[in-house]
């Protein structure tokens, strides 16, 4: 079985072009995907994975998705290889999107604009409105 689920931010627009032999439209872009894991002492780390969005899929993203937005993308790796006109092999592996989704909150992101906008700041876990589980709730 060959599924890839991934949930990162865009490192740019999605590109467009079109094929050369019966004009299917191809959207590329690349996903910045955290990883689940640190070192201790160490910045979390991302890997950047390759997407090729075909059709409707592809008109979709190039559409809707822009830069830093955070996507979800079900599909399947492919690789392949090819050869330059130099004679030097390429190799490339990339996932095939079958769907894609918004994976940002616009409700958080309405909430967190609204509470800006009423206290000057959003708040944060560290922020003295926080709590924790050992607070005693009111009711």
């Amino acid at each position: 079985m060959n599924k890839v689920i991934l949930m990162g931010r865009l490192t740019k627009d999605p590109e467009v072009r079109y094929t050369q032999t019966n004009n299917t439209l191809v959207a590329t872009f690349s996903l910045a995907v955290n990883r689940r894991f640190t070192k201790a002492g160490e910045e979390r780390q991302a890997d950047f994975i390759n997407i090729v969005a075909w059709n409707k899929t592809g008109e979709f993203c190039s559409k809707y998705f822009k830069k830093g937005q955070q996507v979800g993308i079900i599909g399947r790796i492919q690789t392949r290889n090819w050869e330059d006109e130099n004679k030097v092999k390429h190799y490339i592996t990339e996932v095939v999107a079958e769907e894609a989704y918004f994976a940002d909150s616009k409700r958080e992101g309405e909430f967190n604009a609204n509470m800006e906008n009423t206290f000057g700041s959003t708040i944060s876990e560290n922020s003295e409105f926080a709590t924790s589980a050992e607070d005693d709730l009111p009711f």
